[in-house]
């Protein structure tokens, strides 16, 4: 019976311990957003999860898609930042897009640790659902890994927001405005200064009466005497 018992648990436990290792190999390079709206600007984080089947990493390279021309990688203090540039489509003055970035180890990232990073772009125009693919390429002392296809990182495009010309118009209005203001006419409400101002001035007023009527009882009394 006690037998019986012992195979019965062992059976969920191996097909547990079956399961968890494809899981744990399955863990890729993934990439986050701080807006997926599309036409936004955005950061984007590429996160590396583990080494090349247990050897470390030594670069990573991040493609980037038509219809983002510009990035702006963020530094991280333990690699160095390259990037690749090639003729932006339809421009004929020469201009360059930046087609991939690539971030290189100074010390090989042990294939046990994991590290990030971010690039800033304008994620491209296009309808909520559609996808932005950024495949990498993962460098190792010894191999390396391909992550396209199935497991390519992706942002999905959600609705696009106002863009900035809408910004930019609200404000030209709202300084117009406070333009209007200022050129509108000052209210004759007397402010906290023109207050203190009439205050003053009427004590001054009230000291010079008083010193007049003594002046003119004195001035009497003495004609008086005479």
């Amino acid at each position: 019976m006690n037998k019986f018992l012992l195979s019965a648990c062992a059976i969920p436990a191996g097909l547990v311990l079956a399961l968890a290792v494809p899981l744990s190999a399955s863990a890729h390079v993934s990439a986050s957003a701080t807006s997926t709206a599309a036409g936004s600007y955005s950061v984007i984080t590429f996160s590396v999860p583990h080494g090349c089947d247990g050897s470390p990493t030594t670069a990573i390279t991040i493609e980037i898609p038509e219809g983002i021309d510009t990035v702006t990688p963020t530094v991280n203090p333990n690699w160095s930042i390259s990037r690749e540039l090639e003729p932006l489509e339809g421009a004929d003055d020469g201009t360059e897009r930046t087609a991939s970035v690539t971030y290189t180890a100074a010390t090989p990232l042990d294939a046990d640790l994991r590290d990030a990073f971010e690039l800033s772009l304008r994620l491209p125009d296009g309808q909520p659902g559609d996808t932005v693919e950024f495949p990498v390429l993962q460098s190792c002392v010894a191999g390396e890994t391909v992550w396209d296809g199935e497991e390519v990182p992706m942002i999905v495009l959600t609705a696009a927001e106002a863009d900035d010309h809408d910004g930019h118009d609200a404000a030209v209005e709202h300084a117009e405005t406070d333009e209007d203001d200022a050129a509108a006419p000052v209210s004759a409400t007397a402010g906290p200064g023109d207050d203190v101002l009439a205050r003053v001035l009427g004590g001054l007023g009230l000291v010079l009466g008083t010193i007049g009527l003594v002046l003119g009882i004195s001035a009497r009394r003495k004609a008086a005497q005479s």
